[in-house]
C-alpha cells in the first residue's frame, strides 16, 4: 500500500479551481518557480499538459525535463494528477 502526503490528499479532495502550481504534490517553491518561468503557473495548466500526454507516465519525464524535478517529485505529481482525474473527470 502506497502512502500519500497530506498535500496530495488535500489536492485530490476538491475541485482544482485556480490553485497555484505549488498546490500539486511534489511541486515546492523551487520547482514551482521554474514551472512558472515556463508558463505553467497554475495547477490547471500543468493538468493540461498531463492530458495532452494522455495521462501517460511520459508526463514524469516531461516534468523532469522542464523543471528539473527528480523521480520522486515527478512521480508524486503524476500520481496526484492521475488520482484527481479519476475523481473529477
Amino acid at each position: 500500500m502506497s502512502t500519500t502526503s497530506q498535500k496530495h490528499r488535500n489536492f485530490v479532495a476538491e475541485p482544482m479551481g485556480d490553485k497555484h502550481v505549488t498546490a500539486l504534490s511534489g511541486i515546492g517553491e523551487v520547482l514551482g518557480k521554474k514551472l512558472e518561468e515556463q508558463g505553467f503557473d497554475k495547477a490547471y495548466v500543468v493538468l493540461g499538459q498531463f492530458l495532452v500526454l494522455r495521462k501517460d507516465e511520459l508526463f514524469i519525464e516531461w516534468l523532469k525535463d522542464i523543471c528539473g524535478a527528480n523521480s520522486k517529485q515527478a512521480s508524486s505529481c503524476y500520481m496526484c494528477l492521475r488520482e484527481w482525474c479519476d475523481s473529477f473527470l
